[in-house]
């Protein structure tokens, strides 16, 4: 008697690699992303992850990998939250379940991860510049390779595609557009105005369908590409933007058509020179929920496939507690109603960065610049050069794009632009791409600017009036997610400039008299730390300018300084301190606790703090061993003298 094993995945599961996927007829392709898709949706729903973005590239993928010799043949997937589809054909579709945890796959492409993850990403706009370099190393050392970028009609109206587009000259690359005209949040601006003029009416449905005619057909290759440039060309534009910078243009053409997909990338794989296909697709494609609701899709975390995201009812009576990005929210629309002069900045995070009650109630002095930090920074300055009062919400992880123009045109101006920094410290399963390690470290360095960090609710709102009052530029830092509880109160009032204070003293007599600095997030861990250890804690509250004052006190009443901060130990906040008691003379022992010099990997961000020795217990663990050694030290030292 024969048994048969049935499977849900038969066309899925026996590849594990694009060679595996190479040896299937064509004609099952379209089956295979139909399982591809079903995989992406039960294995995304048990993890949490990018969703929508994922399933609107699901025949992209199997279409690259189909028509190019990967990983032989480059594939450089901008941002990379699109790039679920291609672990899985890849090698990777056992460690789905452990997608963006400790220890399993990350979310974007890593190099060290899979030799088909052929260059790291997960900031935008960065796909044709790296791979016109590998086109470049391909002609230089004599290899036939193709690089290929692909880059959504999001993140190609970022500056660094155009600048790499213009410098593109003869080399063979190959760039594939994918207009979803979506990027996290709608895609705004010029750019997205003319791919939806490209493909309005009978525009685009005349230009798909001679398309799909063209490439049915199958002619010579002569012949293709003849009929390619009289209609695609001809029938889209007379010269096309992309064409001005040297591209073949050809499209645009269906994205979900697998077959087409196939044609049409073998036909430009056999041409030289750079070459430009634009494709449409749908964000969500193949599960209607993201298809009707792509932003709420763009990452959610777990969820029943068949109902879809359900948000947590709240226990009765007990009023849920706010996100530091809520509160920036609810304080942004207050001081606009206060103040005319309030402008709301985002570079395409009106969602992640707590823009949408704004934008809806301030509509004029709202602005989506599109991915584009650098010339956020600098329309901010332009504003507040104008009498304007500019607030710039930005993730730290994305302020370092724009940190020439906060040099450049905000500091040495002197201007008044508020920085709203959300996602100070460890993020989570997004990674080393998105922690926001450095900014205590790159801002505090920078003449002109005001520094906060924020350890509790109330604070951060006080702190962004704070820094809104000042005529000068200044930065407020926040965590991702909730507060400790602390309640907000409406009234707004200015906290005095460069001042800390203390949240738990000494208790009784001592002979190690210990003081903890912490900084923003890090007070609440301090303070739950100093009660074990009986030391004195102070909520520094500034990075910049320190409190010369209480860092005095601090060193003349204790025998052992520890400063902690969720940001790099190099040059942050402990480092200003350090500098401090340099300057007033002191000599005495001081613990910097802090991030490593290292990047810390994705994972859940309650195990990435206790990793990195940054909660109660890990002070704790730290800060005792570390005062035996000191004090035998002294005791040392006095003996010999």
């Amino acid at each position: 008697m024969t048994t048969t094993t049935t499977t849900k995945y038969p066309l899925l599961d026996p590849i594990s690699d694009p060679a595996d996927l190479r040896k299937l007829d064509r004609r099952d392709l379209p089956a295979l992303a139909i399982e591809l898709r079903e995989f992406i949706v039960d294995s995304v729903s048990t993890t949490g992850g990018h969703f929508s973005s994922n399933l609107g590239t699901v025949e992209l993928t199997i279409a690259l990998h189909y028509v190019f010799n990967t990983p032989e043949d480059r594939l450089v997937w901008d941002v990379g939250h699109q790039t679920y589809g291609h672990k899985i054909l890849t090698g990777r579709k056992a460690g789905m379940p452990k997608l963006r945890q400790k220890g399993g796959i990350a979310g974007f492409p890593r190099r060290e991860e899979s030799p088909y993850d052929t260059f790291g990403t997960a900031h935008s706009s960065t796909s044709i510049s790296a791979a016109l370099g590998m086109a470049v190393a391909s002609r230089l050392s004599g290899s036939n390779r193709k690089s290929v970028a692909i880059i959504g009609d999001g993140a190609i109206t970022g500056g660094m595609a155009f600048e790499a587009m213009n410098n593109i000259g003869h080399e063979d690359v190959i760039v594939i557009l994918n207009d979803n005209d979506m990027s996290i949040s709608e895609s705004i601006g010029a750019m997205n105005n003319y791919f939806a003029k490209l493909m309005s009416g009978r525009f685009y449905a005349n230009t798909k369908k001679t398309a799909e005619r063209i490439l049915s057909a199958t002619p010579t290759f002569k012949e293709i590409a003849k009929r390619v440039e009289e209609h695609a060309k001809g029938m889209i534009s007379p010269s096309t933007m992309f064409e001005e910078f040297g591209f073949n243009y050809v499209g645009p053409i269906d994205g979900h058509n697998v077959d087409v997909l196939v044609e049409t990338l073998s036909n430009i794989k056999k041409l030289g020179g750079p070459q430009f296909l634009h494709i449409v697709t749908k964000k969500g494609q193949g599960y209607k929920l993201a298809e009707d609701d792509p932003i709420n899709y763009h990452g959610p975390s777990k969820f029943d496939p068949k109902i879809g995201i359900i948000k947590a009812a709240a226990a009765p009576d007990v009023k849920p507690k706010p996100t530091y990005t809520q509160i920036f929210g609810d304080w942004l629309c207050d001081m606009a109603r206060a103040d005319k002069r309030l402008v709301g900045i985002t570079p395409a995070m009106r969602e992640g960065s707590g823009l949408v009650k704004f934008s809806q109630e301030f509509p004029k002095r709202y602005f989506d610049v599109a991915i584009a930090e650098q010339h956020a920074v600098t329309f901010a300055a332009g504003l507040a050069a104008d009498g304007m009062k500019p607030v710039l919400a930005i993730y730290s992880t994305f302020l370092q794009r724009g940190y020439d123009q906060l040099i450049h045109d905000v500091a040495i101006q002197n201007l008044p632009v508020v920085f709203a920094l959300d996602r100070g410290g460890l993020v989570g399963a997004d990674g080393p791409t998105h922690h926001g390690a450095f900014d205590m470290s790159f801002l505090r360095c920078i003449p002109n600017m005001t520094v906060m960090a924020a350890s509790n609710e109330d604070e951060c709102r006080q702190m962004l009036y704070t820094a809104f009052t000042l005529d000068s530029p200044s930065a407020v830092r926040y965590p991702r997610g909730n507060g400790p509880g602390v309640a907000i109160q409406n009234e707004m009032t200015a906290l005095e400039v460069g001042k800390g204070l203390l949240t738990r003293e000494i208790k009784g007599f001592t002979a190690k008299r210990v003081a903890i600095l912490a900084f923003g997030s890090m007070v609440k861990h301090a303070t739950d730390a100093g009660d074990e250890l009986n030391a004195t804690v102070a909520n520094m509250r500034f990075v910049k300018p320190i409190d010369e004052e209480l860092i005095f006190k601090l060193a003349t009443t204790h025998d052992y300084l520890v400063t902690i901060e969720e940001n790099v130990v190099m040059g942050g906040a402990g480092s200003a301190v350090l500098e401090s008691l340099g300057a007033q003379g002191f000599n005495i022992p001081v613990l910097q606790l802090g991030l490593p010099d290292a990047f810390v990997e994705h994972g859940d961000p309650a195990i990435l703090l206790a990793d990195c020795g940054l909660n109660k217990d890990g002070i704790v663990a730290s800060v005792q061993p570390w005062l035996l050694q000191k004090s035998g030290t002294r005791l040392s030292h006095k003996a010999a003298s």
